[in-house]
């Protein structure tokens, strides 16, 4: 949820997200998240608030190890924490994290999320599924072995090292009417929230849609929908000028990819092999099927 103060010309952006899903990287995707929905906004990130509810069971060196995360992921992005709260709770089973994000930006420079205009290119950058494939590696690490090498896990691993979408966020402003960071239900979840909060109609083309072989394999695996998968690392961005956006990403070394257009009508159509199929409003998360009893050893 985003709050914004105006003072004069300047705006002042807050992000709130809770989260618990995350396992043992809750304290570096926690700062990233908060982060890149500031960017998503077009404003910079200039601290956080955490507040931590930890279980009873919890061991002193799980909370140094999400506290060295936090402050780890907060120096390579410049940004403070300005504060918070830590308690020990009956109340929880699992780690929650919730952090409130404070951003700066521009009044005429805010971006929102119901932004999107007819006729313009849908541009994503990097690959989709990205976080959940490399949660999914670190989560399910000694089962994958099973199935493969530990230089194919590593590599998944490595892809939560690149979650943040703060320096295309820098760059796609200039052109965005809408930004909007892929988190839960993946692309389709982005693609529905975006077309819903704009009024606008989405047309996209699924072989269009970049996936990395890691995620591929992940999906099949545990049967999972990967354009449904968390994505944190991939920003929607809606533009006039896709291809302009799309050189310049690429000319930064980030990867960006036109996947359709919005449309004036508010139909959602996804294309597969030429056939085109209604975009179904955003589910549960596939993610959080690898912890379901069918998904278990």
């Amino acid at each position: 949820m985003c709050g914004i103060e105006t003072s004069g010309r300047r705006s002042i952006c807050h992000i709130n997200r809770s989260d618990h899903r995350h396992g043992k990287e809750i304290g570096r995707l926690a700062v990233h998240v908060t982060a890149n929905d500031l960017a998503s906004a077009g404003a910079e990130t200039i601290g956080l608030m955490v507040t931590a509810l930890l279980p009873p069971m919890i061991k002193e060196a799980q909370i140094k190890k999400m506290m060295q995360q936090i402050n780890a992921e907060c120096e390579k992005l410049n940004i403070m924490v300005l504060g918070g709260h830590t308690e020990i709770t009956a109340a929880v089973t699992q780690p929650v994290l919730s952090v409130t994000g404070i951003g700066k930006v521009k009044e005429d420079e805010l971006i929102l999320s119901g932004g999107a205009k007819p006729g313009q290119d849908i541009v994503v950058t990097k690959y989709l599924g990205m976080e959940g494939t490399g949660i999914i590696a670190n989560e399910k690490e000694d089962e994958l072995k099973e199935w493969f090498s530990d230089t194919f896990i590593d590599d998944a691993k490595a892809f939560l090292d690149d979650i943040s979408v703060v320096p295309e966020g820098l760059i796609a402003r200039k052109y965005a009417s809408c930004m909007h960071d892929i988190t839960e239900s993946g692309v389709y979840g982005a693609l529905w929230e975006i077309s819903k909060a704009s009024g606008v109609g989405v047309e996209v083309c699924i072989e269009d849609i970049p996936l990395r072989q890691h995620t591929i394999e992940f999906c099949e695996r545990y049967d999972l929908n990967p354009y449904q998968l968390i994505s944190s690392g991939s920003m929607l961005i809606t533009t006039d000028h896709g291809r302009t956006l799309v050189n310049e990403l690429e000319q930064a070394g980030i990867k960006a990819t036109i996947i359709g257009h919005t449309t004036d009508s508010r139909d959602k159509v996804i294309y597969r092999q030429g056939k085109a199929a209604n975009l179904e409003a955003p589910r549960q998360d596939e993610l959080y099927k690898i912890y379901s009893e069918n998904n278990r050893r």
